[in-house]
């Protein structure tokens, strides 16, 4: 092989290396300045401490993104990808949920009463201290994958494992 050919494997090899859905900033930006997204790429995106009502985040991918300390009420969320998401202290009232992707995620100290939460995948969620108590659609299915502690409020006769 001559010194192209290996120059050239070796960049197309390089290039296969790029993520193929990172995320886009573009998308990011827009949903920062408050504006609907459905379906977005917004992948590691920063919205802590944003104050927003009745988004339309359905199906995005909000993978790794940091929703802390926000006010995202009456947010939808449905079938979104949130998976380790950092929602700190979050406040997501009346929020829709439905078949979201929470795996790893953390709501540690999050506000989630009224947010729909049928069919979400809660697998290694952290809901310490979250308020949950009016939640709709959560099953103890669900809460046997998640954890919390003795300050987690949940709907009359569901229990959370501790974390």
């Amino acid at each position: 092989m001559n010194r192209l050919a290996i120059a050239l494997a070796a960049t197309l090899i390089a290039a296969s290396a790029v993520p193929a859905a990172a995320q886009n900033v573009s998308q990011i930006n827009r949903v920062r300045g408050g504006a609907n997204c459905p379906g977005c790429n917004l992948f590691q995106g920063d919205f802590s401490g944003m104050e927003v009502r009745g988004l339309n985040l359905a199906g995005a991918r909000l993978r790794q993104a940091d929703l802390s300390l926000t006010v995202m009420n009456r947010t939808r969320f449905s079938r979104a990808d949130m998976r380790d998401v950092e929602a700190y202290g979050g406040v997501f009232s009346g929020s829709n949920f439905a078949g979201a992707d929470l795996t790893n995620a953390s709501f540690v100290g999050a506000y989630l009463d009224g947010a729909v939460l049928s069919g979400a995948r809660l697998s290694g969620t952290n809901l310490s201290g979250a308020q949950l108590g009016r939640a709709v659609g959560l099953t103890q299915g669900q809460l046997n994958q998640a954890c919390g502690d003795e300050a987690t409020v949940l709907p009359s006769g569901l229990r959370i494992p501790a974390c």
